[in-house]
């Protein structure tokens, strides 16, 4: 038996009158289906942002890097530009 809290059991009975759910059992039920999706996605993410990563180091490694405060001041003259065209 699962001890659930007033908050949670509140929240599962909206969900049963809405009629989107009959059961406690269907709201669990998709409650763990979105958290392993959820899982998923985040790992994915966690993925190609470590593959992202390989590659900046890898282009850096083979000297195609950027200077960074160069790239800074770039954004940062587009930023002003924008924001004075903004207020025109």
């Amino acid at each position: 038996m699962i001890q659930l809290s007033p908050e949670i059991e509140r929240q599962i009975d909206e969900l049963m009158l809405s009629g989107r759910y009959s059961s406690t059992n269907e709201v669990v039920h998709e409650a763990l289906r979105l958290m392993g999706e959820r899982d998923r996605l985040l790992a994915l993410c966690r993925q190609e942002t470590a593959e992202k990563i390989a590659t900046g180091l890898d282009s850096l490694r083979a000297g195609k890097g950027k200077d960074g405060e160069a790239v800074f001041d770039r954004i940062d003259s587009e930023l002003d530009v924008l924001e004075r065209d903004r207020f025109k």
